[in-house]
């Protein structure tokens, strides 16, 4: 596996939604939006064991995630795909943990209604275990296509997203 740009690392490391894609038993995909952690070269994901995504992984257990920014003229994303893994108990609770803190405010985190519902809720982590990368960023085909006008002046090129 080739090492991430310095760029892609900061994107991973960044308070981003992610997309999760796991293979359902009629081939079609199954996609969701979710909360996630980089750390150790891998991606974590906490979720319910009673999901579809944990439904799919243990029956098939590869996955592809994808983070993405939409800010108009910096538009990028990264997407990796690999093996993935359920993790449960301790070790599962610590990582869920790390990535509450990074999505939940401090009062979210200590109301029992709020923190302590996700806590309960989700009760596995996924781990990805990335096998190969994808990224692309609207910066660099601006350069190579447009000589960089675009990214200078979106809004004159780009109606907003609703």
């Amino acid at each position: 596996m080739a090492k991430l740009s310095a760029a892609l690392e900061e994107l991973l490391n960044g308070r981003h939604y992610a997309t999760l894609a796991t293979l359902n038993d009629d081939g079609s995909m199954d996609l969701t939006p979710v909360w996630y952690l980089w750390e150790n070269e891998c991606l974590f994901v906490e979720t319910s064991s009673s999901t579809r995504k944990v439904k799919n992984l243990i029956a098939r257990p590869q996955a592809s995630l994808m983070v993405d920014i939409r800010k108009l003229g910096s538009e990028r994303w990264v997407s990796a795909s690999g093996s993935a893994e359920i993790l449960r108990g301790e070790h599962s609770k610590e990582i869920n943990t790390k990535i509450l803190r990074r999505y939940l405010t401090p009062a979210g985190l200590e109301d029992p209604g709020v923190g302590a519902v996700f806590a309960a809720a989700d009760d596995v982590t996924i781990r990805l275990t990335p096998r190969e990368w994808r990224s692309w960023d609207f910066k660099s085909v601006d350069e190579r296509y447009f000589g960089g006008r675009l990214v200078s002046t979106p809004q004159q090129w780009f109606l907003p997203l609703d």
